[in-house]
């Protein structure tokens, strides 16, 4: 397993987010946290990512655990639901920041960020800010920007929330083909049923902090393990998943 969970347990103000949570997630996989809001997916995404600290169990990933890692020493890129692109930058300096900050010569850093907007299909928009692109535009950057260092894993809290339907149907899967072209282990986390089915290899069912189901989305829609999941999905999200494969 590429990323592993060990009987992860966090508190927040009394709270139980995580309550004994594990799971594995393979090399190359691109995984969904699906689950009703409160369920935990956030935190588990916010741990792996270095951004919250588990009170007790182990994160791994590609065997060596993390936990008292920064999440600059993680290896990872974060997609966030609002794209968190700096305004006052263009496309192309949004795109090399991380590059910018690891101190990477200037002509490495130029080819980089070419190499990039024509990846994300934005060739000839590098000068442009983000005020000036559509939302699916800003989504691809906050993408693009994610993936400049070489991240290992690639992280994406709800990353079509902020955009409308139609674009959010494209982008869904945009993102999808891209991912399997860059070979990323990724993790996104969800509320939709239907965006889980029709993106992901796995899918994590999560339920008042702890880990009910994971599978492919086959298996979740046909083999239900809980009633919570039984009664979770909707039978109608199984076409999402076939006619996406």
């Amino acid at each position: 397993m590429y990323v592993e969970m060990k009987h992860i347990n966090k508190t927040f103000d009394g709270f139980q987010a995580s309550d004994d949570v594990g799971f594995g997630i393979e090399k190359g996989q691109l995984a969904a946290l699906l689950g009703p809001s409160g369920s935990g997916k956030t935190t588990i995404l916010r741990m792996i990512a270095g951004l919250d600290m588990p009170d007790s169990g182990d994160i791994l990933i590609n065997g060596i655990r993390v936990n008292d890692l920064p999440g600059s020493k993680r290896g990872i890129g974060f997609v966030f639901q609002n794209y968190a692109l700096f305004r006052y930058m263009t496309v192309a300096d949004n795109i090399a920041f991380g590059l910018q900050v690891k101190k990477k010569p200037k002509a490495e850093i130029k080819e980089r960020v070419e190499e990039l907007l024509e990846l994300i299909s934005m060739e000839g928009l590098g000068k442009r800010y983000p005020h000036q692109l559509s939302g699916g535009q800003r989504q691809r950057v906050a993408f693009a920007r994610a993936l400049a260092p070489n991240p290992q894993l690639l992280l994406l809290d709800e990353p079509f929330a902020a955009i409308d339907a139609k674009v959010r149907r494209e982008l869904r899967t945009w993102l999808r083909d891209m991912i399997e072209r860059v070979g990323i282990t990724s993790i996104f986390v969800t509320h939709d049923q239907e965006e889980a089915m029709e993106v992901a290899n796995t899918v994590i069912i999560t339920n008042h902090g702890r880990v009910e189901q994971i599978g492919t989305p086959e298996e979740i829609c046909f083999h239900p393990q809980t009633e919570f999941v039984e009664e979770f999905i909707d039978a109608k999200y199984f076409e999402a998943w076939k006619n996406a494969t």
